[in-house]
């Protein structure tokens, strides 16, 4: 190991550096891979990800952002602890607002959600939902999946662990 004239300032780059990438790579970034094909044709089986954490300090989440879901609790003591399984999964809902299926279309509050992100067809029907003051309704972009066969819906705002990097 090259150690340099001044071994201690080289030390103290090398300490500088390795708290630089523990903050970087484990409180501001989690790295996910996508098991699965609930996210096709936007997001591919087995392709990996950065979520950025801190995505959502200034504002909240948006409709049509990528968000990663997690299965913490609000008073969860491991908070920077990533969840070791997460959900990828787009925001089609936001808090106050009533959201439904009609024959494969989202409807938000009566109306036609525009959705130029899904590609394959749908024929999903869905009953009106009432979502909460902190909650979000999340689907993935591969709606030709059986309803069944998919993991979505209403989902608590501490759930959501940042906003995927694009």
């Amino acid at each position: 190991m090259v150690i340099g004239r001044n071994p201690k300032a080289t030390l103290l780059r090398a300490a500088i550096w390795v708290a630089l990438c523990v903050v970087i790579f484990k409180v501001l970034l989690v790295h996910v891979r996508v098991d699965g094909i609930s996210m096709l044709p936007t997001y591919a089986d087995d392709s990996r990800h950065w979520v950025n954490r801190l995505a959502y300090i200034l504002h909240e989440p948006q409709r049509g952002d990528v968000v990663a879901i997690g299965e913490r609790g609000a008073n969860d003591a491991r908070r920077l602890r990533a969840p070791s399984l997460m959900f990828l999964k787009r925001v089609i809902g936001l808090p106050g607002e009533t959201i439904a299926f009609a024959r494969g279309r989202v409807l938000v509050n009566g109306d036609i959600l525009d959705e130029p992100y899904e590609k394959l067809p749908c024929n999903w029907d869905r009953p009106p939902v009432k979502l909460g003051a902190d909650e979000y309704f999340v689907v993935g972009d591969n709606r030709s999946m059986a309803e069944q066969d998919h993991t979505f819906g209403i989902c608590k705002r501490h759930q959501i662990v940042g906003k995927l990097f694009r």
